[in-house]
C-alpha cells in the first residue's frame, strides 16, 4: 500500500492518477475526504482509499499510515511546511513503513538563499538518519505555476526579476510520473534525482514563445527583487512569505545558471519530458 501526502495538490495530484493508471494501490489522506474525492476523476478516484489526516496531528497520521510500506511526501510550501514534514516522517518510522519518496527542491543546502530550500535540507536530513529507504525528487519550476501569470499575460506582460537567466521548467504531470516509476519498480530504491525539462527558458524567450502562442505581443517587464516582491504583494494580492519565496527562486537562477538535464527523468520513465511549448498550447485559453 502507498500512502499518498498531498494529493490536492498539482505533484500529490499527478503522481496519484499515475499511479491509479498503473493499478497500484493507493490511499489518499485528506483534512477533507469528500472535497478531495470531488476534485478526481472517476477512474483514479476507483482506485483510490481516502482518509482524513492532517499533517499537524500525528495521531491522525498514525492511524493513516497503518499497513502501508511507502509514503509519498509532497506538502504545499508554507510556514508549517516543516514541521508538518517532519512529523509524517515520524509517523512512517512508527509505523514501519519502508521507504519514502520525498519531493523536495533544487539547492536545499543549510546555507541556500532561498528559505523553502533550506528547509527542504532539514526534513531530507531527518529522512535520510531515519532508516527508512529515501528516494529525493528535486523538481524545477513547475509549469503549471505559469498559471498564475494569466491575469498579466492577458493583458500583453510578464513581471519578473530574472533578468536575462533561464529557468529549468518542469511539469508536474512528468514529476507524478517520475514519482509513480520509483513507488512501483522492483528493484531497491533509493537516491536523489534533479528533475527539469528538456530546455531551459529566459523570461524573454518565454514571452516570445507566448507572442507566438497567442498571435499578439506579450512583453517581459523586469522590475528588480524589490520592484517584484512589491507587486506580487500589492498587486497581485500573495502573502508575503510567498512573494519573498518568488523572489528568491527568481534570484537564484541569476545566481546559479540553471542548466536542464533529463537524464534522470529519462532513465525514471524511459521517455523525454514534456516541453513547455505542448504545455502552453495545452492551456492558451487561460491566457486570451
Amino acid at each position: 500500500m502507498i500512502v499518498i501526502m498531498g494529493a490536492a495538490g498539482a505533484t500529490g495530484g499527478a503522481t496519484l492518477r499515475s499511479l491509479a493508471a498503473l493499478g497500484a494501490p493507493t490511499r489518499a489522506l485528506s483534512r477533507d475526504p469528500a472535497r478531495l474525492a470531488a476534485a478526481l476523476d472517476g477512474p483514479t478516484l476507483a482506485r483510490t482509499a481516502i482518509l482524513p489526516a492532517d499533517a499537524a496531528d500525528p495521531v491522525s497520521l498514525r492511524a493513516a499510515f497503518h499497513g502501508a510500506r511507502q509514503l509519498f511526501l509532497t506538502m504545499a510550501n508554507g510556514p508549517h511546511q516543516v514541521r508538518h514534514e517532519l512529523n509524517a516522517i515520524e509517523a512512517a518510522v512508527d509505523c514501519g513503513l519502508e521507504h519514502v519518496v520525498k519531493v523536495s527542491a533544487p539547492a536545499a543546502e543549510p546555507d541556500s538563499p532561498v528559505a523553502v530550500s533550506r528547509g527542504h535540507h532539514l526534513v531530507e536530513e531527518r529522512l535520510r538518519a531515519s532508516g527508512l529507504t529515501a528516494t529525493v525528487l528535486r523538481p524545477y519550476a513547475f509549469m503549471q505555476k505559469l498559471l498564475l501569470l494569466a491575469p498579466g499575460i492577458a493583458a500583453g506582460v510578464v513581471h519578473g526579476a530574472m533578468g536575462r537567466a533561464r529557468c529549468n521548467y518542469v511539469d508536474a504531470r512528468d514529476v507524478g510520473d517520475a514519482a509513480a516509476a520509483v513507488l512501483t519498480r522492483p528493484e531497491p530504491a533509493g537516491g536523489t534525482y534533479p528533475l527539469t525539462g528538456g530546455r531551459a527558458y529566459s523570461h524573454p524567450e518565454l514571452t516570445a514563445l507566448l507572442s507566438e502562442l497567442l498571435g499578439r505581443p506579450i512583453r517581459y517587464l523586469d522590475l528588480g527583487p524589490s520592484g517584484l516582491h512589491a507587486h506580487l504583494v500589492g498587486r497581485a494580492g500573495m502573502p508575503d512569505w510567498l512573494a519573498r519565496h518568488v523572489v528568491e527562486i527568481q534570484q537564484l537562477a541569476t545566481g546559479r545558471p540553471e542548466t536542464p538535464d533529463d537524464t534522470a527523468f529519462r532513465r525514471l520513465t524511459g521517455r523525454a519530458p514534456r516541453t513547455l511549448e505542448a504545455f502552453l498550447r495545452e492551456n492558451l485559453h487561460h491566457f486570451r
